[in-house]
């Protein structure tokens, strides 16, 4: 029997939606605290198979879910490219200087034995699933790349000029990402993932001028690659309003996810029936019942007899309390 998820994305399916949430498994778990108290380096954690395991499937357990998304970070890939990556209480992730020489000739063999954990966690995983779909993830070229330049979040220190002034270290650096990207989701679809998603997390920074350079003429030619995996791509250009059909056009995703700032209505009526994933605003899972319900009743209806799953258009926030999900999976279970 086909997974639900993955059949709402194949085959356009109306009849049910799927639900799982961004950032399910983690930091709003009672037992992902446990977990974390004892294993504080974020990295070590993230590569140890039996504990990411073990993280992934603890969302499951609690929660009626349609898939699971493997515990890891889209930070790993420029650890994996030898780049420094550590994560600090209260600040977030921090890298170290990038060496370009050891970035640019890092060798296949040597990425995949360093993130080998990763995929020994999707196959503990899948051993441990039935009828859900198992979702490997990683972060998309632009995303990537202003980490590892800016290295730090670009929240609060940005400044896109300083990032793109060397066009010819930007399109190595690209190149090198495109390849290294499909080679990790590779890696996981082999492992078991049977969903791919790409996180474009920043891509709301670019102005519309760079869009097409920076976002989708690379994130295109991943897609396409995992594609010819046989597995659908979902993707996440976080932060790019108007140009969320423009972005389908050009990168032609199995499934898009919007964020909370995007029209719902608006939205299915300009991606002519490509599946569309998430939506709703973190930050009303931290309200009262009445609006959180109000608010996921909107999304549900909006997408009425359209490929829809149902998600949030950003992760869980960490004072999510567990009891809201479970709430929140009652109404799109009993909505009809």
């Amino acid at each position: 029997m086909e997974a639900k998820l993955y059949k709402c994305i194949k085959d356009g399916k109306t009849d049910y939606t799927p639900i799982w949430f961004m950032r399910q498994a983690g930091r709003y778990l009672p037992e992902f605290m446990e977990i974390r108290k004892k294993n504080p380096d974020f990295i070590k954690l993230c590569l140890n198979d039996r504990l990411s395991a073990e993280i992934s499937l603890q969302p499951i357990r609690r929660f009626d879910l349609d898939a699971v998304i493997i515990f890891s970070d889209i930070l790993m890939i420029p650890y994996g490219l030898g780049q420094k990556v550590e994560f600090k209480k209260g600040i977030g992730p921090i890298l170290g200087d990038l060496n370009f020489n050891v970035i640019l000739n890092t060798k296949t063999k040597d990425f995949i034995e360093k993130l080998s954990p990763i995929y020994k966690a999707i196959t503990i995983v899948k051993k441990n699933l039935k009828n859900k779909n198992l979702i490997g993830f990683a972060g998309a070229p632009w995303t990537l790349l202003l980490y590892m330049l800016n290295k730090q979040s670009p929240k609060n220190n940005f400044d896109i000029n300083k990032i793109i002034k060397s066009k010819s270290l930007m399109r190595d650096l690209i190149l090198k990402l495109e390849d290294i990207i499909f080679l990790h989701t590779k890696e996981q679809v082999n492992a078991g993932a049977d969903v791919i998603q790409i996180f474009d997390s920043w891509a709301g920074l670019l102005p519309k001028d760079k869009l097409s350079e920076y976002c989708y003429i690379p994130t295109s030619k991943i897609v396409k690659n995992i594609k010819s995996l046989e597995v659908p791509v979902i993707c996440f250009p976080r932060g790019i309003g108007d140009n969320y059909s423009d972005f389908c056009s050009a990168v032609k995703p199995s499934c898009i996810s919007i964020d909370y700032e995007i029209d719902p209505k608006q939205i299915k009526e300009k991606l002519h029936g490509t599946p569309i994933q998430g939506g709703l605003d973190p930050k009303i899972l931290l309200g009262p019942k009445e609006e959180i319900k109000k608010n996921v009743e909107k999304y549900l209806d909006a997408f009425k007899d359209y490929p829809y799953i149902f998600n949030l258009g950003h992760g869980v926030l960490p004072e999510t309390k567990p009891e809201t999900i479970e709430y929140i999976i009652q109404i799109v279970r009993n909505k009809k």
